[in-house]
């Protein structure tokens, strides 16, 4: 399928989208999210996609946001809301099945930057930045994503204040999982994927989602969220077949 506004592609089981408003800075109009959303689903259905990579076409922004220019001058009374034809893109974002990585390319400010707190994992370079721009203009967001990743005192300076957030703070904060020069970003970002895509794609999406489940569980609690997650849907092979590299490769050692 052909996207308007996004670059989609397939590389060693990674489904990548490229937000491509480069001359726009990758801002968040009503057809990127339309088109956002059904890109996921098009990727959630292949089952050759292991992982989805999310970048931003350009060296200087992943996203910066909304389009403001389309909320102030909506075209056909449409307003950007976040909502494409087949629902909620954020929604859909956060219970992808499968992980996601943000490749963080360049600046992530409002929207973006919320996009960015719902992905698994974040590899950044030096020109990453981050800002939660909601409190700044009267609005709400990245409330329930961003405690789970910085703590609670860091995000609610980060969501009160909306200041910036560059690389080096964001990698310290754990905004950022890895932190690697700008040529090395989309390698570092598919060593990642190549390695969850190398597991069992049942097992880790399993694991996602008893990690998320569990989120605000006490311990006694995520235990036995773990339990029956795993009661109800994994179904481990046999030892001889888990282990069969480890036994062959100690067979060959005697």
């Amino acid at each position: 399928m052909a996207y308007e506004t996004l670059l989609l592609d397939r590389k060693d089981g990674a489904g990548i989208i490229t937000l491509n408003r480069p001359d726009k800075l990758n801002a968040l109009s009503s057809t990127v999210f339309r088109e956002f959303d059904e890109a996921l689903t098009e990727l959630e259905n292949d089952d050759s996609v292991r992982v989805l990579l999310v970048t931003g076409a350009g060296e200087k922004a992943f996203s910066a946001g909304a389009d403001i220019h389309e909320m102030v001058e909506p075209q056909g009374g449409a307003r950007p809301s976040g909502r494409g034809s087949t629902g909620d893109w954020i929604t859909h974002l956060a219970f992808f099945r499968k992980p996601t990585i943000g490749v963080m390319n360049g600046l992530a400010y409002g929207g973006g930057a919320l996009m960015s707190s719902v992905f698994d994992i974040r590899i950044g370079c030096e020109r990453s930045s981050f800002r939660f721009l909601a409190v700044t203009y009267g609005r709400i967001n990245s409330t329930w994503t961003l405690p789970q990743i910085v703590g609670l005192p860091v995000a609610k300076e980060l969501l009160l204040t909306g200041r910036v957030v560059d690389a080096e703070e964001a990698f310290r904060i754990g905004l950022l999982n890895r932190l690697v020069s700008p040529g090395q970003l989309m390698k570092a970002a598919m060593e990642t994927a190549g390695l969850i895509a190398k597991s069992d794609p049942v097992t880790v999406q399993l694991i996602r989602k008893i990690l998320n489940t569990g989120v605000g569980m006490g311990w006694q609690e995520m235990l036995a969220n773990e339990a029956k997650l795993i009661a109800e849907s994994l179904r481990p092979p046999p030892p001889l077949e888990s282990f069969k590299e480890f036994l062959e490769r100690k067979a060959k050692d005697k």
